[in-house]
This record gives C-alpha cells, sequence and structure tokens, in this order.
C-alpha cells in the first residue's frame, strides 16, 4: 500500500483573508510560514511552498546567518507598510518562520531564510 500523498515542499492554501494575496508574499498558516507561488485571489486556492530558501522583509535589527527566524505577523518592515509582518529574531508572541540563510544588516529591508528549518 502506498500512502504517500507528496514531496511535502508546498501546501494548497484557500484564501479567505478578503484580499488578493501578492505572489512572493509571506502567508501564515497555523504555525507553518509559507510563500505564495502566486497571485492566490481571494477566496480561491492557490500553492505556498513551505520549504527552499526565500528572501522575505525583516524588521529593523541585524541577523546573523544560521540565527532562529520568527514571522511578526503585526511587524514593521525595515521598507514597507507598517503593521505588515516582518521576520524578526524575537521569538515572544511570533511564529518560528526558519534559520537565516545568510546575514542581514540592522538596515537591510529583507532577509534570506530557510523556511520551516
Amino acid at each position: 500500500m502506498l500512502n504517500s500523498i507528496c514531496e511535502g515542499d508546498s501546501l494548497t492554501y484557500l484564501n479567505e483573508t478578503g484580499a488578493e494575496i501578492a505572489s512572493g508574499s509571506p502567508v501564515l498558516v497555523g504555525a507553518t510560514l509559507g510563500v505564495a507561488c502566486g497571485i492566490i485571489a481571494d477566496d480561491t486556492e492557490g500553492v505556498l511552498a513551505i520549504e527552499g530558501v526565500y528572501e522575505l522583509p525583516k524588521a529593523t535589527g541585524a541577523i546573523g546567518q544560521g540565527a532562529l527566524v520568527y514571522w511578526d505577523a503585526d511587524g514593521n518592515p525595515v521598507v514597507g507598510a507598517t503593521q505588515t509582518g516582518a521576520l524578526t529574531t524575537t521569538d515572544s508572541g511570533n511564529t518560528l518562520a526558519g534559520r537565516a540563510y545568510a546575514a542581514a544588516a540592522s538596515g537591510d529591508a529583507t532577509v534570506q531564510i530557510k523556511l520551516n528549518a
């Protein structure tokens, strides 16, 4: 009996946020951070990558290579609208997103992370 479902590097996500999700946007599903693989219109399904290395928005603060990074859903990115979400090294009240694949300086707008690692 074959019980394998798939490779597990992505998942299908039903967007019920009331807004379109842009391709490349971080999306929190329970305790898992995914990245939209394409535009996901409201009330439709799309694919989220949940493995791999992605460059995502970060909050102010240096992040060392290999550091654990957390998604702060209400965080303020270095670049972009406030309270739209950002990666941080602060674990309290945030969701573990993965590990920094490369270091990022305090003022860098993004950090490369290995998702869910």
